[in-house]
């Protein structure tokens, strides 16, 4: 009989540290935990998605009763599937773990629904687009929304100068990225989208937002698949078109 070869001791250690982190993680006591996780799973520019205990430690705590671990753990999950669709090696694993996915979704709608803390709900609307696998820069689309600002490139090839799209607590305008930090300098008003037009992921997310009781969210996303304008050549531009683009 041929004896398989030993597990070599990094791999083991890594093993080690990585289910003490799910371990710390599911008791929802400690705050550190998902920075310590994510830092652990994080290499060369990408998530390690591979270690078999992974995605079932986050469907129990997503499972869970505690709205922040669950939300961490969706978030994690969802960021997982997307590092791994766009991997040769792993792009199966979202049909490999299909019944774990399929668990995740109902978890991330049942949170979706109760959570009042408006970044969370952001970042739960972001991992069910992750979960469904159906675009690639949900991070993106949502992280302006959590940041309150877009950093995008006019579109138009003879300008291509820097926009910044504010859509947040500063209001909701876009300016040259030389007076993005300055209280005086110019801003132009954002076009935001009319909800009654408002079609496809747009009108979805809108819909969702408003069901949910995030009416702050809903209008933010209508900022964002509405048109803000170029401060240098004073073209309108579709926001989330941009977003796409800086993604691709």
């Amino acid at each position: 009989m041929t004896r398989s070869s030993p597990v070599p001791h990094t791999e083991e250690a890594a093993a080690g540290r990585l289910i003490t982190l799910l371990n710390r993680a599911a008791t929802g006591q400690d705050g550190q935990v998902w920075s310590d996780l994510w830092t652990e799973l994080y290499h060369n520019g990408s998530l390690e998605v591979s270690h078999p205990l992974l995605l079932p430690a986050l469907v129990d705590m997503a499972e869970g009763d505690d709205a922040r671990t669950a939300a961490a753990a969706l978030h994690l999950a969802g960021a997982l599937l997307v590092q791994a669709d766009q991997r040769h090696e792993t792009r199966t694993l979202r049909e490999q773990h299909a019944a774990e996915v399929a668990r995740l979704l109902v978890a991330a709608d049942r949170w979706r629904q109760a959570t009042a803390d408006r970044n969370d709900y952001c970042y739960l609307l972001e991992a069910v687009l992750d979960l469904e696998g159906d675009l690639h820069w949900a991070e993106d689309l949502i992280w302006g929304i959590v940041s309150g600002e877009y950093e995008l490139e006019c579109p138009d090839p003879d300008c291509c100068a820097a926009v910044w799209v504010a859509i947040g607590e500063r209001g909701f305008f876009s300016t040259s990225d030389d007076h993005a930090l300055s209280d005086d300098g110019e801003t132009l008003p954002l076009h935001p989208a009319d909800p009654v037009v408002l079609d496809g992921l747009g009108r979805r997310l809108h819909e969702l937002a408003l069901a949910d009781g995030h009416e702050d969210v809903a209008h933010a996303l209508t900022c964002a698949f509405g048109e803000a304008t170029c401060p240098q050549c004073e073209k309108r531009f579709s926001v989330v078109g941009q977003v796409v683009a800086r993604s691709s």
